[in-house]
């Protein structure tokens, strides 16, 4: 199993950007994905979870209105759309698996939301 992110980076508050987690080896479109978060000094914390055919999602509040999850199971990928950007929204981000009863995570990808 590999979780790759990408599409971090420095934005301003207000700002957009997306992420991208690029899943392989194992049967992607059979699996919820999920993406977490980690504020230095805090917590990982959950932040959008979607189900395995993209028709059921959930966000922690924080995130609700501003923050979208989506997936392309033909591109076996998992995108994190996040507008309206803050500056609470600092953190890694990290696209995460649960399968067959282990935990996967990918490598993070910093987002740092500053003037």
């Amino acid at each position: 199993v590999q979780l790759v992110e990408s599409g971090g980076g420095l934005v301003q508050p207000g700002g957009s950007l997306r992420l991208s987690c690029a899943a392989s080896g194992f049967t992607f479109s059979s699996y919820f994905m999920r993406w977490y978060r980690q504020a230095p000094g805090k917590e990982r914390e959950l932040v959008a979870t979607i189900s395995n055919g993209g028709g059921s999602t959930n966000y922690v509040d924080s995130v609700k209105g501003r923050f979208t999850i989506s997936r392309d199971n033909a591109k076996n990928t998992v995108y994190l759309q996040m507008n309206s950007l803050k500056s609470e929204d600092t953190a890694v981000y990290y696209c995460y698996l649960r399968l067959l009863g282990k935990h996967y995570w990918g490598q993070g990808t910093q987002v740092t939301v500053s003037s």
